[in-house]
C-alpha cells in the first residue's frame, strides 16, 4: 500500500517549496508579529514544511550576499569614463548581462538545492540503532556503526549503504522501484522486507518477505524470494535456502540481541565487537575453537563474558582501556561447547 501525504512525492515537494518561498517573501515585505505567527504554524504543521522553509531562507540569504557584494563596488562617474552614446550601449549590455547572470544564478541555486539537499544521510554510532521512516512510507532500520544515503525522485527510490548493516520494510509502489546499492551489488524491490549486511569481502542478503532482484557487477539479475539468502561478491551471486532459525539469527539485532548457534568464540567475539567501543580479544588460540550458543543482549556483553567463564575453560582479563582479553584456563575441566538460554 503506497503512503500519501505531504512530501510523499516530487509534485508535493515542489508545491511545498513554492509555498515556502511565497511565505518567506511575505515575511520580508511584512515582518509583523501576525505574519511570523502564521508562518510558524505552517512550519510546525509538518516536518517537510520546516525543511522547505530552511532551504528557501538559505537561497534568499545567498541572493542577499550577492547583492551586498555588488553594492560595495564603487566606480567613478560614468561621464568620466565613456561618452553618452557609449553609456547608452553599455547600459543595454549591462541589463542584458545582468538578466543572463540572474538566470544562471537562479538555475545554479535550484540545481544546488536539488543536488545536495535531495540526498539524506543517516548513520549510527557504535552501540546505537535507528529506525527511520522514509518519505514513501518505507522504514530503514540501521544497525550499530552503520551509514546509508537515501535519495528519492519521481522515477525511483535509491538507498546506498556505505557501511554496516541495514534492514528494510519497503512500501509498495510499482511506479518507483526501491534500489539498495551496496558496493557493486544492486538489490531491487517493490514491496518487500530484507536485510543487508556488509561483511569485509561479501554482501550478505536475507529476504524475509516478498521477492527482490539482485545483480552485481556484470552478472545477470537473480530473483531471491522470501526464506532465501544470497552471498554477493563483485561478479557472483550464490543463493542459499534459509531455515526460520537462521533467519531469526540474522535479524536478531532488530531486537538488540546476538543469537549464537554453535559459533566459535572467535566468531562470537566478532559479533559482540560490533557493539563495543573497546574490543573483546582472543589471547590464546585454544580459546578460538571453543563453541557457544544462546541469546545475549547486544548492550550487555558482560552477560556473555560471565557465561563464558562459568561454562568454558576461559578467563576474561579486562584492560585499562575497557578491552577484554580471553585466555585459556588450564585448571578448568575440558569443555567443547556451551549453550545459554
Amino acid at each position: 500500500m503506497q503512503a500519501s501525504g505531504p512530501g510523499s512525492n516530487s509534485a508535493d515537494r515542489d508545491a511545498i517549496e513554492a509555498q515556502a518561498a511565497c511565505l518567506l517573501a511575505r515575511l520580508n515585505r511584512d515582518p509583523s508579529e501576525q505574519t511570523e505567527n502564521e508562518i510558524c504554524v505552517w512550519i510546525e504543521s509538518d516536518p517537510s514544511h520546516a525543511v522547505a522553509f530552511a532551504r528557501a531562507e538559505a537561497a534568499w540569504e545567498a541572493a542577499e550576499r550577492l547583492k551586498s557584494a555588488a553594492a560595495d563596488i564603487t566606480l567613478p562617474p560614468m561621464a568620466q569614463i565613456v561618452s553618452e552614446e557609449q553609456q547608452r550601449r553599455l547600459s543595454r549590455n549591462i541589463m542584458i548581462a545582468a538578466g543572463i547572470a540572474l538566470i544562471f544564478f537562479l538555475v545554479a541555486a535550484i540545481v544546488t538545492v536539488r543536488t545536495f539537499s535531495g540526498i539524506d544521510r543517516y548513520q549510527t554510532e557504535i552501540g546505537e540503532y535507528r529506525d527511520i521512516a522514509l518519505d514513501d512510507g518505507s522504514i530503514l532500520h540501521l544497525n550499530s556503526d552503520s551509514e546509508a544515503e537515501v535519495r528519492f525522485t519521481a522515477n525511483g527510490r535509491k538507498v546506498r549503504i556505505l557501511k554496516g548493516e541495514a534492514s528494510f520494510d519497503v512500501a509498495h509502489d510499482t511506479k518507483r522501484p526501491f534500489d539498495v546499492e551496496a558496493r557493486s551489488a544492486v538489490i531491487r524491490a517493490v514491496g518487500t522486507a530484507f536485510n543487508v549486511r556488509m561483511r569485509p569481502s561479501i554482501i550478505e542478503l536475507t529476504v524475509t518477505q516478498g521477492t527482490v532482484t539482485v545483480r552485481s557487477g556484470g552478472s545477470a539479475g537473480q530473483k531471491v524470494p522470501a526464506g532465501v539468502g544470497a552471498v554477493i561478491q563483485p561478479r557472483t551471486i550464490a543463493l542459499t535456502n534459509l531455515g526460520a532459525k537462521l533467519i531469526d539469527q540474522r535479524t536478531a539485532w532488530r531486537e538488540q540481541m546476538v543469537e549464537l548457534d554453535g559459533e566459535t568464540i572467535d566468531q562470537a567475539a566478532g559479533e559482540f565487537n560490533r557493539y563495543r567501543k573497546a574490543p573483546i580479544l582472543i589471547g590464546d588460540t585454544r580459546v578460538s575453537a571453543l563453541r557457544i550458543g544462546g541469546r545475549f543482549r547486544t548492550s550487555d556483553s558482560q552477560e556473555f563474558l560471565s557465561a563464558l567463564q562459568m561454562s568454558l575453560p576461559i578467563r576474561a582479563v579486562k584492560g585499562e582501556d575497557g578491552s577484554v582479553m580471553l585466555l585459556y584456563r588450564d585448571d578448568a575441566p575440558a569443555a567443547e561447547n556451551m549453550t545459554a538460554g
